[in-house]
């Protein structure tokens, strides 16, 4: 038994990252190549940028989204009960853009409450969401709203997220996240795209059908993390979801190892909370093809288990220690060799989108360390949270690092 945990621990990383290279590399040849969307119609759109305390990245952010190469949109700030000056430079930004509005939350209620406000006050059929530290490229509505309307399938779809970029590069922790968000988080959505399901639209820039978010009664507000959540939703009520690549939204990551450990914790405990709530999908054939997904993370989850527990282990067995860590030794050395060679076809396929990123390629090596070892503490962490944590209670904003907040 001993045995096969020991392989399972150590094969379980490089399997995924072969998988997740295939169809990343299925995915760019089959559609991302070859995808050519009408731009014929442009309907009215609502951006939503929700804030919190944002008075550092809000304008910035603003006079971005306000270049956009599309002609028909408005845009809503809604300020979450921030304690600074963010409401102040929004409504100065009012007088300068005409199609700019502010919704002001007195209390700080949480992101999804204030999507909630978002929605009920947009004019738009379909919805784009920000993040209010997020510069979002100029072409991005152009690349996502005609898959709303594409031949024979564009009614049935619920959302289309976007493609995630860093642009704070100042320091070890932040360029080995540029890595992760292109060898690893698009290539995951390039995959899953591949299987038919998503396990979560992109919080920082997604566009949905507003019909469909009132399908699935729009955002869970209990919930950390209520963009795994409606996504979860919005599929089971049989909308499709799709990744568009060139829909690029620039983004500042964490640059302390606190700030990036609460920022996994958080996501970590909103996925635990997902697969909780939806476990009843394997009660119902027609949720099939969300099966993959919830045994992915599912098995993603008892793997982070599996290896503390094998970690305390090789203090208390001598016998079992150096067979482990000579197989650790080795599989380790693998692993990182696949990063790099992982990040290198990240790299042919995203280096339209980044032109910086082949600058960035030899920190990938580093990924396995700060990600599927840290991971196994933040998840967990995330349990103990679940476990503890009060029903029903609003999942209210928390202000993250974001790093030095210097552009690209």
């Amino acid at each position: 038994m001993m045995s096969f945990l020991s392989e399972f621990v150590i094969w379980y990383p490089i399997c995924m990252s072969i998988i997740w290279m295939m169809g990343a590399i299925i995915f760019y040849i089959c559609i991302e190549s070859k995808q050519i969307l009408s731009r014929d119609e442009t309907p009215f759109v609502s951006i939503l940028i929700p804030c919190y305390n944002e008075e550092h990245t809000i304008r910035e952010t603003i006079d971005h989204v306000m270049q956009q190469k599309y002609p028909h949109y408005e845009v809503i700030v809604i300020n979450d009960g921030s304690t600074d000056q963010t409401v102040s430079i929004v409504k100065q930004l009012i007088d300068k853009y005409p199609n700019l509005r502010c919704i002001n939350v007195k209390k700080n209620f949480g992101k999804a409450n204030a999507l909630h406000a978002g929605l009920l006050a947009s004019k738009g059929d379909f919805l784009v969401c920000i993040d209010a530290d997020a510069i979002l490229d100029v072409h991005a509505l152009q690349y996502m709203i005609p898959h709303f309307s594409t031949a024979n399938q564009g009614d049935n779809i619920g959302a289309v997220t976007g493609n995630p970029r860093v642009r704070n590069r100042n320091n070890l922790l932040s360029k080995i996240q540029i890595s992760e968000f292109s060898s690893i988080v698009g290539m995951i959505k390039r995959t899953q795209s591949i299987y038919g399901s998503i396990m979560t639209v992109s919080g920082v820039v997604v566009a949905f059908r507003k019909q469909a978010l009132l399908d699935c009664q729009l955002w869970d507000r209990d919930i950390l993390t209520e963009d795994i959540a409606v996504t979860w939703k919005l599929q089971k009520k049989g909308w499709q979801i799709k990744y568009e690549p060139r829909a690029i939204c620039w983004m500042l990551v964490p640059e302390t190892l606190y700030g990036l450990w609460k920022q996994r914790v958080r996501w970590a405990q909103g996925g635990l909370e997902v697969l909780i709530k939806h476990r009843d999908i394997f009660l119902n054939w027609k949720y099939k093809s969300l099966y993959i997904i919830y045994i992915e993370q599912l098995v993603s989850i008892v793997w982070s288990i599996v290896w503390f527990l094998m970690s305390v282990t090789l203090f208390i067995n001598i016998s079992f220690t150096f067979d482990f860590l000579k197989l650790f030794t080795v599989s380790s050395g693998i692993l990182s060799m696949i990063c790099v060679f992982q990040f290198f076809i990240a790299i042919m396929i995203d280096k339209k989108y980044d032109v910086n990123l082949i600058r960035e390629y030899l920190w990938a090596a580093w990924y396995p360390i700060c990600y599927w070892y840290i991971n196994v503490f933040v998840i967990l962490m995330a349990i103990m949270k679940v476990l503890t944590k009060q029903k029903g209670k609003f999942a209210v904003w928390e202000s993250p690092d974001r790093g030095l907040q210097q552009t690209k």
